[in-house]
């Protein structure tokens, strides 16, 4: 397990207090990789920096995107947080079974925005979703606490150094960029068919084709394969 792979992802952050005080959570649990998208408040700013205290190398060093899918395109599993259960068909894990994941991949935690957290199509991108348990009648946690409970966790997982499941050396998992590409090029030769009808439905069943593909653990040379079937069902047309 080795904690430069794992990514802490704030989505639209609001508040510079918080964005500070995530920075000071990874650096607590030895952790590197900050990256935020879209923040709201100027990055960085002073204030920022002060509420890091001595984890201004984390903010120096972080990541800055404008959209989700580039901020994801270098990871390869998506683990997004959310304070309720959502009826979608993505696989709902438990901070236990965050044991289970294989850490020596690229791992991505996912937090939405303070204000509302992440939307039905934010979390369409990610492989699992997560949820802290806490009182079912105050589920509300400030989003430095979740995220310093989250590297907690993962930080002891990996000082007790528990076995990953593992996978033949010879396969190696398809990365974001590359399911990215590959869903892209199905979507472009969906619309050239008129598929996604009617045309209100269409974001919906976008997100349920993100749902279907990103959590999937396809392999390169399966990625390579669907994307050489829709590239041929183009070409027939």
């Amino acid at each position: 397990m080795r904690r430069n792979n794992i990514s802490f992802i704030l989505h639209r952050p609001q508040l510079s207090e918080n964005i500070g005080a995530c920075a000071r959570a990874i650096k607590n649990f030895n952790f590197k990789n900050l990256i935020l998208i879209n923040p709201k408040p100027i990055y960085p700013n002073d204030k920022i920096l002060a509420t890091s205290v001595g984890a201004k190398d984390i903010i120096n060093q972080s990541k800055k995107y404008d959209t989700l899918e580039k901020a994801l395109s270098k990871i390869d599993i998506v683990i997004a947080t959310s304070a309720r259960f959502r009826n979608k068909n993505i696989k709902h894990i438990s901070l236990d079974e965050l044991k289970k994941i294989n850490f020596d991949k690229k791992i991505g935690f996912l937090f939405g925005s303070e204000a509302s957290g992440l939307s039905n199509d934010e979390i369409s991108y990610a492989n699992y979703t997560l949820q802290i348990p806490t009182n079912p009648d105050f589920k509300s946690l400030n989003l430095s606490h979740s995220l310093i409970i989250i590297a907690q966790f993962i930080s002891s997982i990996i000082e007790l150094r528990r076995t990953p499941f593992k996978k033949s050396k010879k396969v190696k998992s398809a990365s974001k960029k590359e399911i990215q590409s590959m869903l892209s090029l199905c979507i472009k030769n969906l619309d050239e068919i008129n598929f996604f009808r009617p045309k209100e439905k269409r974001p919906k069943m976008l997100e349920n084709l993100r749902n279907i593909f990103y959590k999937m653990d396809l392999s390169d040379k399966e990625t390579r394969i669907l994307a050489g079937v829709f590239g041929s069902l183009s070409k027939k047309r």
